[in-house]
């Protein structure tokens, strides 16, 4: 196959963890590839900062990465010889309970199961389950909807996945799991009544198990530092401090894949789409949006319960039905006085993150969208009741509402960091119903972004199989 000479092979708009992989795999078939990111710094939302006090590194958008050390992308690339390190916790998760007790999320499905009283039977078959069939699975389950390379395997996730958490739990009689689910489905970011809010909960227990929730050694940018040191190594180009807003800025290419949102997409290149597929993208429909915080720490979070002292994140949200009823009623545009808060607590391992003696902590709750209400004084007050004292090791603390969450990242619309809700009307057709999720209506440009197959979180997989799509239609080239 024979293209006329452009300026680059592709163009990928934006750095963050989709764009990154998205160029990473074009790169390597030996194009010519140009990222062009907004902001002066790479990342999008893998990036870390002084937010409070000098010596206290903070990750300003996501912190934990599950998803990013189990990737079937980012486990090919070697990405160690760029300079990452993972760093497991004790545990990986704990979810703390009124009582003075907790659930945990070990690596060991039995020592997991050990908390959860005459639940354990129920969840080691349950997760020897999920964990054995997740290795065959991974790869189909983080991208579009097709015919399955073990369709048996993923069938039987299927069935269990697409089911409401609301019903999913039931198959649970004590707190303790039900609680555990509950912190683990409200990652879903949507009441957990609805389908699919099962997903999540399975996929983030069975990466607990299987690969742990680990911390990236001195920030999450270093995940970012890592994947443009690769890309770079091969060959590729990376611009910052170029803000698109209309293809008349770009190169001559002959592809260009955006990391953004449909809501960007439609503003830089909305006049190049079919009436039907801008008509879709405009009903594209965006989620919640979290208020965060970080803290500056004069010593670690007290936490009542000893095994959230030894987690990396905490879930606080004490029983299903609280997180449930919370989940629900800020989805309705009301707030809740006792919000789950996803908490996490890098310094006590990683000792990168703080002075000496000190701790950083980082934590948000799920708001309506577009809310702009302080959230402070109830996600302390959550803190607080798992952990008396808290408020006493504050030195320093930062904040987020949505709108500057959204200013600093676009892709977060109204707060919502999973690039649009990913409820059952949108988990196989995000961002708009056709053969290729990734494929816009105009030749050459490709959506690679959150808002395609699989969705939010830092695995890369949406940009992987949006570069993938190009390359076969494009390049003629198979992956």
């Amino acid at each position: 196959m024979s293209l006329e000479k452009r300026d680059y092979d592709a163009i990928v708009i934006g750095s963050g963890p989709n764009g990154l992989a998205a160029a990473i795999l074009l790169q390597q078939q030996g194009l010519s590839v140009l990222i062009l990111e907004g902001k002066d710094v790479i990342g999008g939302g893998l990036t870390s900062a002084e937010l409070t006090l000098p010596g206290f590194i903070h990750d300003v958008c996501s912190a934990i990465h599950p998803l990013a050390v189990a990737s079937p992308f980012f486990k090919t690339l070697s990405l160690a010889v760029h300079g990452l390190e993972y760093i497991q916790p004790t545990l990986a998760a704990a979810h703390p309970f009124d009582n003075g007790t907790a659930a945990i999320l070990d690596n060991s499905i039995k020592k997991t199961a050990d908390y959860l009283g005459e639940d354990a039977q129920t969840y080691t078959a349950l997760m020897r389950s999920i964990t054995g069939a997740w290795p065959l699975i991974d790869q189909d389950a983080l991208g579009p909807l097709h015919f399955p390379a073990h369709p048996l395997a993923m069938a039987e996730f299927g069935l269990k996945a697409l089911s409401s958490a609301t019903t999913f739990a039931k198959r649970f009689k004590t707190t303790q799991a039900r609680g555990l689910f509950g912190g683990m489905a409200a990652h879903a970011i949507q009441p957990l009544s609805n389908l699919s809010t099962t997903a999540i909960g399975l996929v983030l227990m069975a990466t607990g198990h299987l690969k742990g929730w680990p911390i990236p050694k001195g920030g999450s940018a270093s995940i970012a530092t890592a994947l443009s040191s690769y890309f770079k190594s091969i060959g590729g180009t990376i611009q910052t401090g170029t803000y698109v807003t209309s293809l008349d800025q770009l190169p001559s290419a002959h592809a260009v894949l955006f990391d953004v949102t449909p809501k960007q997409i439609l503003q830089i290149a909305g006049h190049k789409f079919s009436t039907i597929y801008k008509w879709q993208l405009e009903r594209y429909r965006y989620g919640m949006g979290v208020f965060k915080i970080d803290w500056a720490l004069d010593g670690p979070i007290p936490f009542t319960a000893d095994e959230c002292k030894q987690a990396g994140t905490v879930h606080l949200g004490n029983t299903f039905e609280e997180i449930a009823e919370g989940e629900l009623m800020t989805s309705k545009g009301r707030q809740t006085e006792k919000p789950f808060v996803l908490l996490a607590q890098q310094s006590l391992f990683d000792k990168t993150r703080a002075p000496e003696g000190k701790q950083t902590a980082w934590a948000y709750c799920h708001v309506p969208n577009g809310s702009t209400q302080d959230m402070t004084t109830i996600i302390e007050n959550q803190v607080e009741r798992f952990a008396p004292g808290f408020r006493d090791r504050i030195l320093a603390k930062h904040t987020m509402n949505t709108a500057q969450v959204e200013a600093y990242n676009h892709n977060y619309i109204g707060g919502d960091i999973n690039g649009g809700i990913l409820d059952i009307g949108q988990l196989f057709t995000r961002p708009a119903l056709r053969w290729s999720p990734y494929k816009t209506s105009a030749k050459g440009l490709y959506i690679c972004s959150s808002s395609t197959p699989p969705g939010g979180g830092v695995h890369g997989m949406c940009g992987y199989n949006a570069a993938k799509k190009a390359l076969k239609d494009i390049f003629n080239l198979e992956v």
